[in-house]
């Protein structure tokens, strides 16, 4: 696999990345597949300078907070009226929600809301299979339904966080990870509310009790210097660790 860091801000967009998107790639029968890992607020745009957006098969939305999904809207003006004709329907798996929520995002009518361009189809406990792609999913904690994603291609596995507190699903979703790509959104000392997000260090501990082999630190907020976010990080965890930058490729 392939991952391409499209956005990484944390909660909105900074500026100098969007929010949260990641561009995953792997190759079967002759072709390149493409999936998306969340298309947060600003993520379309920065999307078409590393891919052609018409060539997305999927999307997997980690949960329905704007910083992660809310340019689905934009996504669906372009595949219904692109100048070339409308584009083929895709998947779009997300929490069982994600079809009547983002119709009204758009003010839409439910029926068809978003439903002629994206098929939308809702975790189960069951693994989805797709393409070259493996996913599983493991309910976090988060102030809403928000899912941990486990993917997996060609023998290596990537292990996204999506939002989420320390609890027993993430660190399940990140065992013996090839690549952890963990949120670091609050930092150690502050009165952070519990059940919300990560500091760098909880991050740092979740990748070491399961044993992910490499972390990569995404989702801060602007707000921090994503500097000391990194070397909380690094002094809970002994392994490969790094901030995930916008634009930048790495080979999990």
């Amino acid at each position: 696999m392939r991952l391409t860091v499209i956005g990484n801000s944390g909660s909105y967009p900074g500026p100098h990345s969007s929010a949260s998107c990641y561009l995953l790639e792997a190759d079967l029968e002759g072709r390149t597949w493409r999936v998306l890992l969340d298309l947060g607020n600003g993520a379309l745009g920065s999307l078409q300078k590393y891919a052609d957006a018409r060539a997305i098969d999927a999307v997997f939305l980690s949960h329905l907070h704007a910083d992660h999904c809310l340019d689905l809207c934009g996504y669906y003006v372009m595949r219904k009226y692109h100048p070339d004709g409308a584009l083929p329907r895709i998947p779009v798996w997300g929490p069982a929600d994600t079809a009547r929520r983002m119709a009204k995002a758009y003010d839409l009518d439910e029926d068809p809301g978003m439903k002629e361009e994206f098929d939308f189809i809702p975790y189960t406990p069951d693994a989805v299979h797709y393409g070259p792609f493996t996913v599983t999913v493991r309910e976090v904690v988060h102030p809403v339904t928000a899912y941990a994603l486990r993917v997996e291609a060609g023998g290596r596995t990537l292990a996204y966080s999506g939002d989420s507190g320390t609890c027993h699903g993430l660190e399940d979703t990140a065992r013996d990870a090839d690549l952890f790509l963990c949120e670091a959104s609050f930092m150690e000392g502050a009165p952070n509310p519990p059940d919300l997000h990560l500091t760098g260090a909880e991050a740092g501990r979740t990748a070491t009790d399961s044993g992910a082999r490499r972390l990569l630190l995404t989702h801060i907020p602007p707000w921090h210097d994503p500097e000391k976010v990194l070397a909380e990080a690094i002094g809970t965890y002994d392994g490969d660790v790094a901030l995930a930058a916008p634009g930048t490729s790495y080979d999990v």
